[in-house]
């Protein structure tokens, strides 16, 4: 399956304080053949809190999913289904070239039920197309269409796709600090 790019325009400030455009490109999406048919695209971070007036330039922002007082700026693709990767791949060497795209994020995932986890962080997801259900640790399951939004605040949860055409998220989320029970 072909994904789209996806543009990014980003403003900043010149020395004089005036608001510019300072970049304005396509970003690739990645893709993984342990995934068919998913995609995400990283469109922004940063692993601090900003301050303006503020340049535009790209900020750090290694890890997928952003620490504490960081931020990230995502759009997902589901695809339908059971993503099943093609026999004979080396999923090896499918993990360490995830890790080097998206370090961390298959860290978050944990063994057993495909693409649960948890991050430390407060989610806002906006469904921009198709249909997605939004599983809970419990099992609970919420069924989400094209307009519908999430509040996700730090808990465990994976996305499921039971519909025949892709679905497509959008995502901010916001580096959270989470409280270990004693």
């Amino acid at each position: 399956m072909e994904h789209a790019k996806v543009r990014r325009v980003v403003t900043g400030h010149d020395s004089a304080g005036r608001a510019r455009v300072v970049d304005d490109r396509a970003v690739e999406p990645i893709t993984s053949d342990l995934m068919p048919g998913c995609a995400a695209y990283r469109l922004w971070g940063r692993d601090e809190r900003p301050v303006f007036p503020d340049d535009g330039a790209p900020r750090p922002a290694e890890a997928y999913y952003p620490p504490r007082d960081g931020t990230r700026f995502m759009i997902n693709t589901i695809a339908p289904g059971e993503p099943v990767p093609p026999p004979g791949l080396d999923e090896a060497a499918a993990l360490a070239a995830l890790e080097r795209l998206m370090p961390g994020a298959m860290a978050a995932m944990e063994p057993g039920p495909p693409g649960m986890h948890v991050t430390d962080s407060l989610d806002y997801v906006l469904v921009v197309s198709g249909e997605v259900t939004l599983e809970l640790d419990d099992g609970e399951q919420t069924v989400l269409r094209a307009g519908d939004t999430v509040i996700q605040n730090g808990t465990r949860h994976t996305w499921r796709n039971h519909g025949t055409e892709p679905c497509t998220i959008v995502g901010v989320a916001i580096g959270a600090e989470r409280t270990r029970p004693a």
